[in-house]
């Protein structure tokens, strides 16, 4: 459109742009075609499509709504086409699908893997980096279990579509507490573990001795209280 044709108040271009005003009805016919074709195919897809989304699932979604806007939408474009990139999307994700079922490491590069982020109380710093993961991230899941204290945490671990899983200890011991650190009036009622001091940056429990250095896993020197 040359820039001579825009003008300010022109609101039957503003609606309808310029299109004659019966493609209205086409592209609500066009919606309800498209709309019921994109349902079938997310059917086919697999249960896996209305739940968490794994990397794949993810692309396939985004590259969904770009095919869909046009064949609703531009009045140029026709409807087959449309349904055609639908077919090709279906066919790549289940053959994506199948051969990750056939074999593990085509699971692991399509789908992702599992990180373990913390291990019997302790934060696994090495797997946090790899998955970009940070501490905040870690206690707000923690507390959302209902769990106070990395010592409680037998196993945590985030899942190839982004959830996580925790497993408490069934003897939770001694660890850093989970709880913010705005939340001074929480933070009181703790039960403090005597003579234990914990590491911020990975959650090592040491005794006080000790923690007048370096920590002996991550060799950060940042101490608090641990928490029973």
């Amino acid at each position: 459109m040359k820039k001579e044709e825009i003008h300010f108040g022109d609101w039957k271009r503003i609606l309808l742009g310029n299109v004659p005003g019966e493609f209205m009805l086409e592209v609500f016919l066009r919606t309800i075609v498209v709309y019921l074709i994109l349902l079938v195919v997310i059917r086919l897809l697999g249960k896996r499509m209305s739940a968490q989304l794994t990397i794949t699932e993810m692309a396939v979604f985004i590259t969904l709504g770009a095919i869909v806007s046009l064949p609703m939408q531009a009045p140029d474009r026709g409807i087959l086409p449309g349904v055609l990139i639908l077919v090709c999307v279906l066919l790549l994700q289940r053959g994506l699908n199948y051969f990750a079922f056939k074999d593990r490491r085509v699971e692991i590069t399509t789908q992702g893997d599992v990180s373990m982020l913390v291990k019997d109380g302790i934060l696994q710093l090495d797997e946090m980096r790899k998955t970009a993961i940070s501490h905040a991230q870690i206690y707000a899941q923690i507390r959302a279990k209902e769990l106070l204290q990395l010592g409680a945490v037998k196993r945590m671990y985030v899942e190839g579509n982004g959830d996580f899983s925790i497993y408490p200890s069934s003897q939770p011991k001694p660890g850093l507490s989970v709880l913010p650190s705005r939340d001074e009036a929480l933070q009181r009622q703790e039960e403090h573990a005597d003579n234990l001091c914990a590491c911020t940056n990975c959650a090592t429990v040491v005794p006080p001795e000790q923690a007048r250095t370096t920590c002996p896993l991550c060799g950060e020197q940042n101490w608090t209280y641990a928490v029973q």
